[in-house]
């Protein structure tokens, strides 16, 4: 889908890598600007291949690039004047100090798509502070949903980073639309603050609107969601909705048709209000028979439920198969290496016929420069502007 489009990602940690990384699944050339150090993500259990590295980084080229050095910063600035897209996570003064601001960069590259990313926008009191996904769940209001004020934990995986990362891309392809229509790019600009609040739009209505202020149970009670133990210990979950019959069902599959009549439960809105003695009325049952009964009786029903799954169990899924989720990718010098695929389809199959390992730090800077090279020359020798690379 993005073949031909030249993305630079400038970005370290989650956000910008995830960022680039869809880009890259939908077929764009994405180079990975790398200090000689490398992304911190790389260094997770010792050496500079971590699992954290791997997960943001497929189908990328690394280009290392100490842009402390103004020769670097030459280069970049001559791979910048040739890309469609640059995005970078750094705090707004970072790439200013640099003499790389969006401004510069733009009158260079008038097409020039640059997305910035930062924690809590370019103005305010906060812009200058440092954010890492915790920090973005907390002050967003994300992290009031889950958290249990009475006996508080920071837990589950990264929100705030990863769907920050999502809507800057959104917002890349957005800007690469336009720019069909008017040739010229746009500063695109987005903040885990922000992001992580348009994430949860119903819940800042629930209390701009209806007077409502969500807490961990809000939810899970109107959508009415349950997670129980079953007889051999496994884990099962439901979602009943609204839909009456969802309930109905249940109850046949649990030979437990008498808490139809019970007067907490008789409709919707009682078995919200009554979220958790519903909860306990129901944990009995399904502690009486093992997971896999439960599973095959709620199967000859229509009740939305699943297994709930560790990271092992979702792998070998038989679901999870049939849709060729995992992917094995082989580094020739990283050996193997799961990932899971891209989960857009087009046309049926995924947008980039042939993925590839996340590199090694450097492991493309010879072909890039090489590239850059000779683009360089035939500059020259058309008469372009731009001068020689500089390595």
């Amino acid at each position: 889908m993005l073949e031909g489009i030249r993305v630079i990602d400038l970005g370290a940690f989650i956000t910008a890598p995830l960022a680039g990384m869809m880009l890259a699944d939908l077929g764009a050339d994405v180079i990975k600007i790398e200090p000689p150090e490398g992304d911190a993500f790389r260094r997770g259990h010792g050496g500079s291949y971590s699992a954290t590295f791997v997960a943001y980084n497929r189908n990328k080229r690394s280009l290392v690039l100490d842009l402390n050095d103004a020769k670097a910063r030459a280069t970049f600035a001559a791979l910048v004047a040739r890309a469609d897209v640059l995005i970078d996570n750094f705090r707004p003064s970072a790439l200013k100090k640099l003499g790389l601001d969006s401004d510069a960069l733009r009158a260079a590259n008038p097409r020039l798509v640059h997305c910035s990313i930062t924690g809590f926008g370019t103005t305010g009191p906060y812009r200058d502070r440092p954010a890492f996904d915790a920090v973005g769940q907390a002050l967003s209001g994300i992290a009031s949903l889950f958290v249990d004020p009475a006996a508080p934990h920071c837990f589950g995986p990264t929100i705030a980073d990863n769907v920050t990362g999502m809507y800057a891309c959104t917002g890349i392809l957005g800007a690469l639309v336009e720019r069909n229509r008017t040739g010229c790019g746009r500063r695109i600009e987005v903040n885990m603050l922000e992001a992580s609040m348009a994430f949860v739009p119903d819940a800042f209505t629930n209390l701009t609107r209806s007077g409502i202020e969500d807490n961990r149970f809000s939810r899970v009670s109107r959508s009415q969601s349950f997670a129980f133990r079953c007889g051999d210990g496994r884990l099962i979950a439901l979602q009943l909705s609204t839909r009456e019959k969802f309930w109905l069902e249940l109850l046949g599959a649990l030979g437990a048709e008498d808490l139809a009549t019970d007067a907490r439960f008789a409709a919707h809105q009682r078995r919200v209000d009554n979220f958790h003695a519903l909860e306990e009325a129901l944990a009995p049952h399904f502690a009486a028979r093992p997971r896999a009964e439960w599973m095959a009786r709620l199967a000859a029903t229509d009740v939305p439920f699943a297994p709930i799954n560790t990271l092992a169990d979702a792998l070998a899924d038989p679901q999870v198969e049939a849709l060729g989720t995992k992917v094995v990718l082989r580094h020739p010098r990283e050996g193997e290496i799961v990932t899971i695929a891209c989960p857009i389809l087009a046309d049926g199959a995924r947008p980039r016929a042939r993925m590839s390992a996340p590199p090694t730090l450097g492991e493309h800077s010879e072909e890039v420069l090489a590239e850059l090279a000779r683009d360089q020359a035939g500059d020259q020798s058309g008469g372009g502007a731009l001068g020689k690379v500089s390595t």
